[in-house]
């Protein structure tokens, strides 16, 4: 492996490496910012660069395990490039470092520090793969696959989602004309489930409340074939600010941005009572992206957790206001800890005894989605389902 990466590659790895390990920033916008500064890198180099410093870190543990020296960031590449991480006997190593989880981590770790939990957290360390979401108000998922088989782009359908489609491999899709004009969107087909949770109907009010980019409101309005209105709230304007251009190349005039100061911004007090369905996409630690990622895990501990959880229930008992008697209310994290996502819904309908949980799995078969282990929750993860990690409930105000 290490033969095939020039040295100079594994010199900017090593100082990019280095600079992601404070674990002040995202690993990502780190990445980014220096391959700007460094022009003379190309495409090549950078993906090499970008492939090194992030399976470093989703292997952190490991790697410095295998390095001669844990604390350079020269010594950690080496370790990575010629694969001693891999070559460690699992069994001699202590819980965090086989699984390559933090101490803390594990110990909230939903599956356990065994073997169950270390195979779950190999399946979390693993790179993610490209998922497509194809805008059903456009075209239909199996023209659109056969279009991309003939740019030589290969893809298979979803397992889950019927407008899902996986691309094998990294093509360049960013200037592809189906990117360009709506009829793709790049989407987990986790995510994806999400949106079939919601159920929404033709002609109905709905408000996606934390729509951070708007995708899940893109997807709702191309369900909806763009009968109804949807309201897509959010506290950052800077997310916001490119949905209604997508929502036009996607063909949708429905969707309403809107940037709200906070969960209590008065202008909220008009919708109270009149939607039909609110999707809370709620604000949380994102580990259940650990696949994209990986430095997420290192830049958090349960003290960020906890004050995630107030704001997750504050979020929900505001959104819950606005539904109209039979409505829906959609808890959903891409989390998978616990206390983000069951301790959440249960704290909620403990002091909200007008609504009541209703099962997850009716409304996915009604729309052709046979889920296992769906039933009065969604609970997605990468080793059963091979999407990034989800949760999902539904919760209906029955006065």
């Amino acid at each position: 492996m290490s033969t095939h990466i020039p040295q100079a590659v594994r010199e900017h790895a090593a100082v990019v490496l280095a600079q992601v390990m404070h674990f002040d920033q995202p690993a990502d916008l780190v990445i980014s910012q220096y391959c700007k500064r460094e022009r003379r890198l190309g495409a090549r180099d950078r993906a090499q660069l970008a492939d090194i410093v992030f399976g470093c870190v989703r292997h952190l543990l490991r790697v410095q395990a295998a390095a001669t020296d844990a604390g350079d960031a020269d010594a950690l590449v080496s370790a990575w490039l010629d694969g001693d991480w891999a070559r460690l006997d699992v069994a001699a190593l202590d819980d965090e470092v086989a699984a390559d989880m933090p101490d803390w981590l594990l110990d909230a770790w939903p599956w356990g520090r065994g073997e169950a939990g270390r195979r779950m957290a190999d399946a979390f360390n693993q790179p993610a793969p490209l998922d497509l979401r194809v805008n059903v108000a456009k075209a239909k998922r199996e023209v659109i696959q056969a279009q991309l088989a003939k740019d030589g782009i290969e893809s298979t359908p979803g397992r889950w989602s019927p407008h899902a489609l996986r691309v094998q491999g990294k093509p360049a899709l960013h200037r592809h004309p189906l990117m360009n004009d709506g009829t793709l969107e790049v989407q987990d087909e986790g995510s994806q489930l999400l949106g079939f949770l919601v159920g929404a109907r033709r002609s109905e009010l709905i408000v996606d409340f934390c729509a951070g980019a708007g995708g899940k409101s893109l997807q709702l309005a191309a369900m909806m074939r763009d009968k109804g209105r949807i309201h897509a709230f959010d506290v950052s304007a800077g997310r916001l600010s490119e949905l209604s251009l997508r929502a036009r190349r996607a063909g949708v005039t429905s969707i309403h941005p809107m940037a709200i100061k906070d969960e209590r911004d008065s202008r909220l007090d008009r919708l109270a009572g009149k939607v039909d369905r609110v999707l809370v996409d709620a604000p949380c630690s994102g580990l259940g992206t650990l696949r994209r990622s990986p430095d997420l895990k290192w830049r958090q501990d349960m003290s960020d957790i906890a004050g995630k959880t107030d704001l997750q229930g504050r979020i929900l008992s505001a959104a819950a206001r606005l539904l109209k008697p039979g409505g829906v209310l959609i808890y959903a994290t891409c989390s998978v800890l616990r206390e983000e996502n069951e301790a959440v819904v249960e704290a909620f309908l403990a002091s909200h005894p007008g609504f009541a949980l209703a099962p997850v799995d009716e409304v996915l078969a009604k729309q052709g989605i046979a889920l296992p282990g769906a039933t009065d929750t969604m609970r997605l993860d990468p080793l059963n389902h091979d999407t990034d990690g989800f949760f999902g409930a539904r919760l209906v105000r029955s006065a």
